[in-house]
């Protein structure tokens, strides 16, 4: 096996049982790695009948052939699983450093079934497996957990691993890693699924190593292009002032969520940017494997009541509009207070920020009280106020039960009044990005396999400038138009698919690596020579396969939709930055491209196109 180590790890933590799987080559050319082959084995082992938080559910670890090499922006791994948080396919992807140790200690990746009857942690190194005892860290917060395997270990390694939060089985739990730097798989709920199978981590380490097709070919071809990549303007832009950089642009746009996505107004934009960030209390910049931009912010705040302790992690752009502007809050102590919140606890910033900003609305329109709110004044900007909410969510404390539960347990509960305000799809809280901003995102938030997802198209950045000449597309689309949007959108999710997949960060598609030179890189690690054209088909194999699976869970086309506020103007002003995106007609044409029937559900003859008869 080219690219490959060959083997997956199969743990079943209810017997103990520890088993070796070989990865054949014909399975790994169908669905390559990553989210694919994380997709393939979440259908193979779970079903529409599968409760996510009983021990039959699989959590399931990926790397996939360009982990563990030199190609741009390639230490990622990706966990899926049937999320607890909307009870479909859900999946998050991470980066950091652990996908190439997980690759070294002997393995392209991890499923995991059953439940430990205690904290357990596995241990993974060169290709020998050990369950041991994590009931001393138990409890502990994803900060202090990393420490104290650190002092625990007696060789060199990587971990991943859940605080507070997944342990107490908060809907959108998180799997962390690196400290207090923070890399995280962030969404669908991974961590409440491996909480509740008594699962604090998994360490991993070793020196495996692995053939690649075309070794010298591949140093060259990375050698000649990094500095290439790492002066794109995107780049420079990025690693100078980290992924917010861009906050206050896109609040002129009508992008950016404002008061629970009720308003379009917020003057304090740029005092929590990233550039605010980098003038104050940035400290470094943090690189994942193989990165040549570092885009990971590391800040210190020195004294006041929003001090941390020591330097850690800073917010990125999607937890500083959630945290921030979602809220009112323009005080960037307070959101990189909440954003340390979220990663100690282990939760998802996006979901998080969601669940206090509907409430801050339900509050203030009179549509829950104080009393239910255990006594909390939650205003819009209060950022003390949302602090102490986000303890008690991370807690599982009074109300902050119901509010990790997301936001649609939160409208089922308050009514349907408040359900209207929840900002989610098929039960997963939006992206810092709108719907009404651009037509794109609309369309693809509604047919994404995890819910409502900015990154299963990145189209939010491509109607917004980005070129995809290879693709198609010379010029950036008109963010309002809709005409041939269905098709663009196709294209980017089998684009984005197989990022998940090989996988690499998607920041190298918007830093000037185009889909000819992701495919060069792909071949000279795998030898596999598939052309654009393949790259991208097996992409939609990979897509309609999750959507197969989420066909089994239900989902038809009644939840391929948005909530009523994003599909009607109903924001003062807003006029010229929304518009009401005309959702049915672009899923007519979406269905139709896509191969399936009028209730969005692959045909038989796509699945025969795509080998994937056996899941229908």
């Amino acid at each position: 096996m080219i690219g490959y180590m060959g083997f997956i790890l199969k743990v079943d933590l209810s017997s103990g049982t520890i088993d070796k799987e070989v990865l054949t080559e014909d399975i790994a050319r169908k669905y390559i790695g990553g989210s694919g082959l994380g997709a393939k084995y979440l259908c193979d082992l779970t079903n529409g009948n599968t409760d996510p938080l009983d021990p039959e559910n699989a959590l399931i670890f990926m790397t996939g052939p360009l982990t563990g090499t030199k190609a741009f922006s390639s230490d990622r791994f990706q966990v899926v699983t049937k999320s607890p948080q909307t009870g479909i396919f859900g999946e998050a992807n991470c980066g950091g450093k652990w996908g190439s140790w997980l690759k070294r200690s002997g393995f392209d990746g991890i499923v995991i079934v059953g439940k430990a009857t205690k904290p357990t942690y596995i241990e993974i190194s060169n290709s020998e497996v050990k369950l041991h005892d994590a009931s001393e860290l138990w409890g502990l917060d994803t900060f202090r957990t990393d420490q104290n395997l650190k002092e625990i270990a007696k060789n060199p390694f990587e971990a991943v691993y859940i605080g507070p939060a997944g342990e107490k089985l908060v809907r959108y739990s998180v799997v962390s890693s690196a400290g207090a730097h923070a890399r995280v798989a962030a969404r669908s709920g991974c961590g409440a699924v491996m909480g509740s199978k008594n699962l604090k981590a998994i360490v991993v380490g070793g020196n495996r190593k692995f053939d690649i097709h075309d070794p010298a070919g591949l140093r060259q071809y990375i050698k000649k292009h990094a500095k290439e990549v790492a002066d794109h303007p995107i780049s420079i832009a990025i690693r100078d002032a980290g992924t917010s950089c861009g906050l206050a642009d896109l609040v002129d746009m009508g992008n950016v969520p404002i008061k629970n996505w009720s308003s379009v107004s917020f003057p304090g934009a740029d005092k929590i940017d990233g550039f605010e960030m980098r003038d104050t209390i940035l400290t470094n910049k943090y690189y994942c494997g193989s990165c040549v931009v570092g885009c990971g912010r590391t800040i210190e705040i020195p004294d006041g009541k929003y001090k941390t302790d020591g330097k850690i992690g800073g917010p990125e752009y999607e937890s500083a509009a959630l945290l921030g502007s979602n809220l009112l809050i323009s005080d960037l102590g307070a959101v990189c207070k909440l954003n340390e919140l979220c990663n100690r606890y282990g939760m998802d910033t996006i979901s998080a920020g969601s669940a206090i900003g509907m409430a801050m609305e339900c509050y203030d329109g009179g549509l829950i009280s104080k009393t239910e709110l255990d006594g909390l004044d939650l205003k819009w900007g209060d950022g003390d106020a949302a602090i102490a909410m986000l303890h008690k969510i991370g807690k599982r404390e009074g109300i902050g039960f119901l509010l990790g539960e997301g936001t649609k347990k939160m409208g089922e509960h308050w009514g349907s009044e408040a359900m209207d305000l929840a900002p989610q799809v098929k039960g997963l809280e939006f992206a810092a990005h709108d719907p009404r901003a651009k037509m794109g995102t609309a369309l693809s938030y509604a047919t994404s396999a995890r819910g409502a997802c900015h990154m299963s198209s990145a189209s939010s950045n491509f109607e917004s400038g980005f070129e995809m000449p290879d693709m198609g597309y010379p010029e950036s689309p008109d963010r309002f138009e809709v005409e041939g949007k269905p098709e663009f959108i196709m294209k980017l999710q089998n684009f984005t698919t197989m990022f998940d997949t090989i996988p690499c960060c998607k920041f190298m598609a918007h830093n000037g690596v185009p889909l000819k030179s992701i495919t060069k890189i792909f071949d000279m690690v795998t030898g596999f020579s598939l052309d654009e054209n393949d790259f991208l088909e097996t992409g939609s194999r990979i897509f309609n396969l999750k959507r197969l699976y989420n066909v089994k869970c239900g989902i038809t086309r009644n939840d391929d939709t948005l909530p009523k506020r994003f599909l009607n103007m109903t924001i003062e002003g807003a006029e010229k930055i929304h518009k009401e995106p005309p959702l049915e007609r672009m899923l007519e044409e979406f269905y139709r491209l896509r191969g399936w029937d009028e209730q969005g559900r692959p045909r038989s003859d796509t699945a025969k196109k795509y080998e994937i008869e056996e899941y229908i």
